[in-house]
């Protein structure tokens, strides 16, 4: 017996056929409809995204700027959280620009001694600050933030489409359904 081989047809629900129902129609505009929408929502969402984190990280580069502060104490050689950072937490005190001193606590290297000078990053305000991004880990965020913003936005999209599939596919069952009760009036087939 030889093996039946079962053809796929694309694009089978653009073309007129006797078996094409409303739905199908509907469902391929559906489908066309959400995966531009998809594609364009990816896209401008990524770019919006990668937008916000420049502006950020400009703002960061306008905002914050570096002060010479003396440490307050020894900086301890306390356990590392990342392998790579040889910093740890230690008491500093800076003087403001309008005089005033500050005291808080930095990052600094490790084992520096009381009244050594070390240099943190302020904020607008003067309260320590992390460093800026620097224009490479700004590309780095950027184009990762966009990615990820974008597939967020594009999956949204595809998946109003699953539902709204799901739905039509509910639909076209029951009228299925209904049809094959209007058909069939109890009687058995012989089937031969």
């Amino acid at each position: 017996m030889a093996a039946s081989r079962c053809q796929s047809v694309r694009l089978w629900r653009w073309r007129r056929n006797p078996l094409r129902r409303r739905s199908d129609v509907i469902e391929a505009w559906i489908m066309l409809v959400g995966w531009a929408v998809a594609v364009l929502a990816g896209l401008l969402t990524g770019l919006v995204a990668a937008g916000a984190v420049e502006r950020a990280a400009e703002q960061q580069r306008a905002e914050r700027h570096q002060v010479a502060a003396v440490l307050v104490e020894d900086a301890e050689d306390q356990p590392a959280r990342a392998a790579a950072d040889d910093r740890v937490w230690a008491a500093v005190r800076w003087a403001a620009p309008d005089g005033a001193q500050h005291t808080d606590d930095a990052r600094v290297p490790a084992r520096t001694p009381a009244g050594s000078t070390v240099t943190v990053w302020t904020d607008g305000r003067g309260q320590i600050a992390a460093e800026p991004l620097t224009p490479g880990e700004t590309v780095l965020h950027a184009v990762s933030g966009a990615v990820l913003a974008g597939a967020g936005a594009s999956a949204a999209a595809l998946g109003t489409v699953r539902v709204a599939r799901w739905g039509l596919e509910r639909r076209r069952l029951a009228q299925w359904a209904a049809e094959w009760r209007r058909i069939d009036t109890g009687r058995e087939w012989n089937i031969r």
